[in-house]
């Protein structure tokens, strides 16, 4: 298998759900600009989505993942077809009954998650509402991470890329199809999930029916707990719930926080996560998405050489293409914003705030993407206790951070903690791999990083030059030409960055890597 075919192919994917996610907070910023109101959808959406991560698409990917390609390789076609059938049923009902609880607290979960909310009752009942309205895309959720986890190990990655794309069409048919029509029009967005739920379910079945994979699902649990591949999983997946409930604490506190500092700071984080998620998503979720199982394979053959080449090869890729987006968002911060969301009720203001967190993000992205790279390292072993002990240390850096950060630059402390306390995660998952000899580094990285270094100087001078001959606030009245604007500044950071790297020797054969 060819990665570097394979990550463009998963990164187009990406790339297309990515446009689509932009798209819908175009419409959404566009629509309902930064208010209480939004920070009720944002934080409503949170809640589940919060869930999802914790149990279904983090925890049970990274547990689920290494055991089924080791059924795969060592155990047979009916061995494997009968762990997918009981994790598929234990999973599901286990997300039927969170669903069902979840709902009838939903006024509990919603106080305590974001506290401010109870300032503005017609926000917070708003939020209770949509959140009800919501919960059920736990469920669904469930089913595609385990589908994806099955297509993923079959090197069927192009399905399980694509999914996020049906949820994005249908944000962007309700809010202009449906929020018109509605007494209260964000709840149209809160429909919009439900309903780009059941289509990524749908989207899964037939692929898992073209591998022979299709889940059956027993009304008694009792049958899946009973196996011992789904006990093996169960096992896993307690240490890794609490390695992603780290990070997904953190994100819930300051969610608390958000909501009690000035209206609108939670929606500003959400409008500069979508941004930051470009990179993440483009580098860190794909190169993570190939890896597991690369990784996983090679675990199970006994290949550590190929194991850290592959772990090198990651590492290479993530500091060629995800500095230039750091440097890229910290220095466009403005033009970036402006360009995409200033637009109908999202106004100055906003844009200023959205960019604030979006140059803090920009400090730390290289970390929360370097975290997708190293974990899997653990992951394919089967070792999750030593990313879980890492994370709740990064934990309490992270709150301790915001302590310091939060009452000098308000929401953008948030985003600024969030990305250090990343790349505190980076840097021990790292040691951690060096320490247990894992993961040896190829040579020339000394000289790699110079290089690249001096690329990354003249990238930053040139995005400042640039962008500061435009008013890009004073364009609003003007789209296509602020669009222009930023794609010329996009053109010639891309020219000067990737010609300097091209001047100093850099290849893309040098980046090309065959995988098993």
């Amino acid at each position: 298998m060819n990665l570097h075919k394979t990550l463009a192919t998963v990164s187009g994917m990406t790339m297309l759900s990515r446009i689509t996610g932009l798209a819908r907070e175009i419409l959404f910023a566009r629509a309902f600009g930064a208010s209480a109101y939004t920070d009720a959808f944002n934080v409503a959406f949170r809640i589940p989505n919060l869930l999802r991560r914790l149990f279904a698409e983090g925890a049970f990917s990274q547990a689920f993942v290494p055991i089924l390609a080791e059924y795969k390789n060592q155990k047979g076609d009916v061995a494997t077809k009968d762990l997918v059938d009981h994790v598929a049923t234990v999973l599901i009902w286990v997300m039927v009954a969170t669903s069902i609880a979840g709902i009838l607290a939903t006024p509990l979960i919603v106080y305590f998650i974001a506290t401010g909310l109870k300032y503005n009752q017609d926000a917070f009942d708003a939020s209770v509402v949509m959140t009800r309205i919501m919960f059920p895309y736990i469920g669904f959720m469930s089913f595609v991470a385990l589908a994806g986890g099955i297509l993923n190990t079959w090197r069927e990655f192009k399905i399980p890329a694509f999914t996020s794309v049906l949820l994005n069409v249908s944000f962007i048919l309700a809010s202009l199809f449906v929020a018109p029509y509605l007494d209260q029009p964000i709840y149209a967005m809160a429909f919009a999930v439900f309903v780009g739920g059941v289509l990524q379910v749908a989207l899964q079945i037939p692929a898992l029916i073209r591998i022979g994979m299709l889940p059956r699902l027993y009304l008694n649990p009792m049958i899946g707990l009973s196996d011992e591949g789904v006990r093996r999983v169960l096992k896993k997946m307690g240490p890794a719930v609490f390695a992603v409930s780290a990070a997904q604490i953190s994100l819930m506190i300051n969610t608390n926080i958000a909501s009690r500092l000035a209206h609108g700071s939670v929606s500003w984080l959400s409008y500069a996560d979508r941004l930051m998620e470009f990179p993440t998503a483009l580098l860190g979720v794909a190169l993570g998405t190939i890896l597991l199982p690369s990784l996983s394979n090679a675990h199970a053959e006994n290949d550590m050489a190929e194991y850290s080449a592959l772990l090198d090869w990651g590492l290479r890729l993530t500091f060629l293409l995800a500095l230039p987006c750091a440097v890229g968002l910290a220095t466009l911060s403005e033009p970036l914003t402006a360009t995409l969301f200033h637009y109908g009720k999202f106004d100055t203001v906003s844009v200023d705030m959205t960019g604030r967190a979006l140059i803090a993000y920009g400090v730390g992205l290289i970390g929360l993407i370097l975290v997708k790279i190293l974990a899997p390292g653990f992951y394919a072993k089967q070792d999750i206790r030593t990313p879980v002990k890492i994370a709740i240390g990064v934990l309490i850096a992270t709150q301790l951070m915001n302590y310091i950060f939060v009452p000098w630059i308000a929401h953008a402390g948030l985003a600024l903690s969030i990305g250090l306390g990343a790349c505190l995660n980076a840097g021990f998952l790292f040691w951690g791999l060096r320490r247990r000899k894992i993961y040896t580094p190829q040579p020339g990285w000394r000289m790699f990083l110079i290089k690249l270094t001096g690329a990354l100087f003249l990238l930053g001078g040139v995005a400042l030059a640039v962008a500061r001959h435009f008013d890009w606030i004073a364009m609003r009245a003007h789209p296509a030409e602020r669009i222009g604007a930023l794609l010329l500044v996009f053109a010639a950071c891309g020219v000067v960055y990737f010609g300097a790297l091209m001047a100093m020797g850099f290849r893309f054969r040098d980046f090309k890597r065959v995988g098993r």
